[in-house]
């Protein structure tokens, strides 16, 4: 997850019930003051290259090295926070985590598209990681941010990602030292100091219930090894039972818990701690205590929603995900939710929304509040988004591997991707015109899929997309839910595209295409490899990769080849049209016209009299360019044919201008001439100004090679006049160099062809 923020918040505060008392007043982050202040100092001290007399040449490198649960990611959002305040890095604070829920490193290119993402800068669409990491350092070259690399898992994974700016700040945050990052000292992260750590568990326990037995404080402490992640559980035990005495949650803690066999084949095992119905697998560790401790607070229903929680692409979860993934209302999936975040179960994700409210203060998650559940969060925000601290990811999944079955797990995902659909469609249809067929299907859908407005429907994507994405990227490497991924794809391109346009969307849809050519080739789909190969293709001519995207057509045609007599006609006429003008980009105008030839007898034999016509005009470009005069002039006289047929007359107008063009070039000034006035007339009759005028000035050059001035002063002006009522600010010839303006197909990404091949 990426983002860019101006202020980080520790994740535990304002975590109590109400009615409880409220917590003793101090800063918002608690202790720490050692690391921070060596922190401090790593930024002012003198690296090896100032030792050395040399300019530091890329950006200063800090980092936080701890274990998971010991406040490594809160020690560096209070640091960004604190280098803000200052008047450091006043372009502001990035942040990207480098490792995917379960471990899996994130790759130096996804982490790099994400961060250009948070900047409102994007890579070109298909760049590879050394493409992407060059963007970056080149949008931060002259900015002054915080770049904030967390959970980093290698130093080649870091280096690729600092900036060429020693003007920024890179704060990396690990397990251990990253020895192959140059000048760089680790600030290691441990337990928290004895008073920091009583007041973490007074936040949600109460100042009241820590004054009155400050003993039991002090050893529910020492039971959590000072560890910040086992004293938020902790103190989200007490917050969610306020009515229990420190003393209680001490001894739940510190007594000897008896250990069960944790054979994945056991069935699942009901009873075990609290009212939750399956007990976690016991452990020693303080934080496998304290999560014990937190999940014994919870009912079955909402024990289960926890665990299942760990299913959620990119670890994040709203009330839609939550209820998908336990096949619950999405009221009762919200109040678990803000019951997961009282007990420090999950943290809310900073995205402007109003921090959750709490449960009721029986402590119950499973849907017993009574509170009216808004169709969103409010107004036109969308649902609060929490996402599973990464402490806790493995003991929630060794949950699921123990209580949940395999078809059951397989189920939930195939419910999350199924909402996601429809929450995408219900995306795409806010922006069609009222009353038309997307709209009215999008009235059909239950009230919490659909949206208010268009604007709420973009803000909610935007926030979605990283989860999103992520979806479609597992379910693709999942290989079990192959239909659900597919129309998945379909309707995030549709709705990226609806939302952003084709340009801004690029990049995404890129990726997007990629992940349905890897389906296509599992399962065997010809069509639709051949239509993501197409997509690909378009997209690699659009950033200049023209080799690459006539190795993707040539794939095409070779997939659409193996359709035989099902093969798609305009997915071939479209693939033949492709090559050639990829040759014709190249600047191999023989090939070029080689290919256009076979798709113009294709559209000839499939009656496509468009494709027809643009074929015709395209062959005339491309023996133009080749300087083969006569080819050239019966192209155009063709083209000018079928677009007469068409009954366009602006394309008929401009195809006779070319073939003035063409006899001018040849050197036939008398036939050029005779030929520009029949364009001329042609001109007026479409009511194309424009070309009107050019053709006038060209007819003036024309003239006065004749030996024509006076003819050549009266078109000159007729000219210059038709420009002027165009209201163009310069005499000039707009009439296009290239023919593609004559009804050449557009290279735009078409999102759903790819699913629909």
């Amino acid at each position: 997850m990426t983002e860019l923020t101006e202020r980080a918040a520790d994740p535990a505060e304002d975590r109590r019930p109400a009615g409880s008392a409220p917590p003793a007043p101090g800063p918002a982050f608690l202790g720490r003051r050692r690391e921070l202040t060596t922190l401090r100092a790593d930024v002012g001290r003198a690296g090896l290259d100032t030792m050395a007399g040399r300019p530091a040449a890329r950006a200063r490198v800090l980092l936080i090295a701890g274990r998971p649960g010991t406040g490594r990611t809160a020690l560096a959002r209070e640091f960004a926070r604190r280098v803000r305040a200052e008047g450091g890095c006043p372009d502001g604070v990035l942040r990207v985590v480098l490792t995917d829920p379960g471990g899996a490193a994130v790759p130096v290119e996804r982490a790099a598209r994400d961060l250009l993402g948070a900047l409102g800068a994007a890579a070109p669409p298909g760049a590879d990681a050394e493409e992407s990491c060059e963007a970056l350092r080149d949008a931060l070259a002259d900015r002054r941010v915080l770049l904030i690399l967390d959970d980093a898992v290698s130093a080649q994974q870091v280096g690729e990602l600092i900036p060429d700016n020693r003007d920024c700040l890179v704060l990396v945050v690990a397990r251990g030292p990253l020895t192959g990052v140059a000048d760089v000292r680790p600030c290691t992260v441990g337990a928290l100091e004895q008073h920091a750590a009583l007041r973490l568990l007074a936040r949600g326990a109460g100042s009241t219930r820590v004054t009155v037995d400050p003993r039991a404080a002090e050893r529910l402490a020492e039971a959590c090894a000072h560890l910040p992640a086992a004293l938020l559980l902790a103190g989200g035990w007490l917050a969610a039972n306020p009515d229990a005495a420190v003393a209680r949650a001490t001894r739940a803690m510190t007594e000897p818990v008896p250990r069960e066999p944790a054979d994945p084949g056991d069935p699942p095992r009901q009873g075990g701690a609290g009212g939750s119905g399956t007990s976690p697998d016991p452990g020693d560790g303080p934080l496998d205590r304290a999560f014990r401790l937190a999940h014994s607070a919870l009912r079955p229903p909402a024990a289960r929603i926890l665990r299942l929680l760990v299913l959620a692409p990119a670890g994040l979860v709203d009330a839609h995900i939550a209820a998908a993934l336990a096949g619950s209302s999405v009221g009762a999936a919200h109040r678990a939710l803000r019951g997961f975040a009282l007990l420090g179960l999950v943290r809310p994700v900073e995205s402007g929304t109003p921090p959750p409210a709490p449960p009721a203060p029986d402590g119950g998650s499973g849907g017993t509040g009574t509170a009216r559940e808004p169709g969103s969060a409010s107004g036109d925000e969308p649902w609060p988004l929490y996402e599973v601290p990464g402490c806790l990811d493995p003991l929630l999944r060794d949950l699921v591997r123990r209580h949940e079955r395999p078809a059951d797990v397989l189920l939930a995902r195939a419910r999350v991707l199924e909402r996601a659909v429809r929450r995408l469609v219900a995306c795409r249809a806010v922006t069609e015109p009222e009353g038309s067929p997307a709209r009215e299907r999008s009235a059909a859908l239950p009230s919490p899929l659909r949206f208010s407005s268009r604007r709420e429907a973009g803000r909610w994507l935007d926030s979605r997309l990283p989860s999103l994405s992520a979806a479609a990227r597992l379910a693709v490497a999942d290989g079990e839910l192959d239909t659900l991924a597919r129309r998945l794809i379909a309707a995030l391109a549709a709705a990226l595209t609806a939302h952003r346009g084709e340009r801004a969307a690029a990049p995404e849809l890129y990726r997007l295409h990629e992940l349905v050519l890897d389906v296509a080739g599992r399962q065997g789909l010809a069509g639709e490899r051949a239509a993501a190969l197409l997509n690909l293709g378009d997209l690699d001519m659009a950033t200049g990769r023209t080799a690459a995207a006539l190795k993707r057509y040539r794939a095409a045609l070779d997939a659409l080849r193996g359709l035989g007599g099902l093969g798609v006609p305009p997915a071939m006429g479209r693939a033949l049209e492709s090559i050639a003008g990829t040759h014709a980009e190249l600047g191999d105008w023989q090939r070029a016209a080689d290919w256009y030839g076979r798709a113009l007898v294709r559209a000839q034999e499939t009656g496509d009299r468009d494709a027809e016509a643009r074929l015709h005009g395209l062959l005339g470009a491309v023996h133009t360019d080749a300087g083969e005069w006569r080819p050239a002039l019966l192209s155009w006289r063709a083209a000018a044919a079928a677009h007469r047929r068409r009954g366009d007359a602006v394309a008929y107008a401009r195809s006779l201008a070319e073939v003035a063009r063409v006899r001018e070039y040849a050197g036939e000034s008398e036939e050029a001439l005779r030929a520009g006035y029949d364009a001329l007339r042609a001109a007026r009759g479409a009511g194309d100004r424009r070309l009107e005028a050019a053709l006038r000035l060209r007819l003036a050059a024309g003239a006065q090679r004749l030996g024509l001035p006076a003819d050549a002063r009266a078109h000159r002006r007729a000219g210059e006049a038709l420009l002027r009522e165009c209201g163009s600010p310069e005499v000039g010839d707009p009439v296009e160099e290239r023919p593609r303006a004559l009804g050449a197909r557009g290279d735009g990404v078409a999102s759903e062809e790819s699913a629909r091949g």
